[in-house]
């Protein structure tokens, strides 16, 4: 019993790791668009460099060059052309539309849906406690992005269809990747989910930079290195090893983490302020996330009639 508690918490470590990478991932972007880097080439240099990144730490790896190669391939890509290339594109385009405090709020609708998704998938109601954290988490969502004082006149449309777009995507990640099993190493399965989200991101911004085609080769090399890490290479891996132990739900609720992070990293990186009360609505985050954990100990969730 105590091994396998162990390891649930080690799961959901893994479950904040990746989750705080990708906080950092938004003021990090802003900071390439500050430095004249376009949002396409951004995103096409972004996964490009992600997936040879994994494909490398395959190579070095010698537990992941020994996986098997046999497994639920078409699945894997799937995830990773409608969960991954597609959150990356609706979540970049939604930086370059709104600031970025605006664009995380909208990408954490993720919390509600993809415990939507779970319950719809399980035909059971949610339990009081992760009712609970739902309500706790976007309460201290609503604080942490000052939403209530922010000035309507940041918004537009394009950016708000794109954010929810993006927080549905991320949900269908997150959901798809604790129900397909395989004994592949996570390196490997990440490696392969990335390369076939490519033929997507290669649909709307072609890799131009690999040929020299783009002013800015040199430093999109540089930026995609340090984007696709935080991006795609740690947060992919992070949740195909913990996602699989604790179940979509608990990983959309740990997941919350993403927005304290992004909030100091903005405020680290690009100088932005952050008020008592967001600070508060952090707290809060934290509280659902812990509140979240407790639904594992209601058995008596009931079934959908």
């Amino acid at each position: 019993m105590k091994t396998l508690l162990l390891h649930k918490w080690v799961a959901v470590l893994c479950i904040l790791v990746g989750a705080s990478s990708y906080g950092m991932l938004s003021p990090t972007i802003k900071l390439a668009f500050q430095a004249g880097v376009t949002e396409g080439n951004v995103t096409s240099a972004q996964v490009t460099m992600g997936a040879l990144i994994m494909w490398f730490l395959v190579l070095i790896t010698p537990a992941a060059r020994r996986s098997p190669f046999t497994g639920p391939w078409i699945k894997q890509a799937l995830i990773g052309m409608s969960g991954l290339s597609l959150t990356t594109i609706f979540y970049n385009r939604t930086l370059s539309e709104l600031d970025a405090s605006l664009a995380i709020v909208l990408l954490f609708q993720f919390t509600w849906i993809t415990i939507v998704m779970e319950c719809i998938a399980d035909r059971k109601w949610p339990t009081r406690y992760q009712g609970g954290a739902i309500a706790v988490v976007m309460a201290g969502t609503i604080l942490s992005v000052n939403l209530l004082t922010a000035d309507m006149s940041r918004f537009s449309a394009m950016g708000v269809v794109c954010g929810l777009a993006s927080g549905f995507t991320y949900s269908l990640f997150l959901f798809l990747a604790g129900r397909v099993e395989s004994e592949q190493h996570p390196f490997l399965k990440s490696a392969w989910m990335l390369t076939a989200g490519l033929v997507v991101i290669y649909l709307f911004y072609p890799p131009v930079f690999l040929i020299g085609g783009a002013p800015e080769t040199g430093s999109l090399v540089l930026w995609g290195l340090g984007l696709g890490l935080l991006g795609q290479v740690i947060p992919t891996v992070a949740f195909l090893i913990g996602i699989p132990r604790t179940g979509a739900s608990l990983a959309a609720m740990a997941g919350a983490m993403e927005l304290p992070v992004a909030l100091i990293g903005a405020y680290l990186l690009l100088g932005e302020s952050i008020t008592g009360i967001q600070w508060l609505g952090m707290g809060l985050i934290l509280a659902g996330i812990a509140l979240s954990e407790l639904k594992h100990t209601e058995g008596d969730a009931k079934s959908l009639s």
